[in-house]
């Protein structure tokens, strides 16, 4: 260690308070978070890209400073779609020091791993106050049983009004109109049971009745309207 002539010519001074680190709270315990290897928990961060055209939710699940999982979500930019696929092949199996120091290839992953490092890190996991944290496989639950990404997808013009293009349930095949053209319910087809029944043997049109649903008061339109059509 290299001192400045000022600081070696100054006298010693006893240091007095040396209580550590305040505790965080991880997995149900409240731990003081000396080394990496300290950090455990679930949780997320959001991401956005430098022209924000694009986001990503990254879901860790870190054990000991080792992410044991990783789930990423994007949407918006094509291109992030296969910088995810990398992300979650590199990600597994560093610690998150390492994984807030990689080149997770998109900006917006790379952001989302930002802000996930600061959550966990100072103890605003999900899993803060859950003994034992969450098992491996826990970010699946996320998706749901189709294992797709819940997302919502509206649009809407002063001239024409509003147009739901997808649900949590799925894609918007017809919206239903009361008398007064006031949205009262829609029609979904769930992609994902959809996949999952032509997988197990169904023809496609069977799979896509299967997979059909509504929401609202649907039945009682008087009317009703493709979303991207009409």
């Amino acid at each position: 260690m290299n001192y400045t002539r000022e600081v070696e010519n100054m006298c010693c001074v006893a240091k007095g308070p040396d209580h550590g680190p305040a505790p965080i709270p991880e997995e149900g315990k409240w731990i003081q978070a000396k080394e990496i290897k300290d950090i455990s928990g679930f949780t997320h961060g959001i991401g956005w890209c430098a022209p924000q055209q694009g986001a990503c939710k990254l879901s860790l699940n870190i054990k000991n400073g080792i992410i044991e999982e990783a789930l990423v979500e994007t949407i918006g930019c094509s291109g992030m779609t296969h910088s995810a696929a990398m992300a979650a092949e590199i990600l597994q199996g560093k610690t998150i020091l390492e994984a807030l120091n990689t080149d997770l290839v998109c900006d917006a992953i790379n952001t989302a791993m930002r802000e996930l490092f600061l959550q966990i890190v100072y103890g605003r996991s999900q899993s803060a106050f859950s003994e034992d944290g969450l098992s491996v496989g826990a970010g699946l639950e996320d998706l749901g049983k189709g294992q797709r990404s819940q997302v919502g997808t509206m649009y809407g013009t002063r001239a024409k009004g509003v147009r739901y293009l997808e649900m949590a349930e799925g894609y918007v095949t017809r919206m239903g109109l009361d008398a007064d053209d006031q949205v009262i319910g829609y029609e979904f087809v769930s992609l994902g049971k959809m996949t999952d029944f032509i997988k197990k043997g169904d023809d496609p049109n069977t799979a896509y009745e299967k997979a059909m649903g509504k929401y609202g008061r649907f039945d009682e339109a008087v009317r009703y309207i493709d979303p991207r059509k009409e």
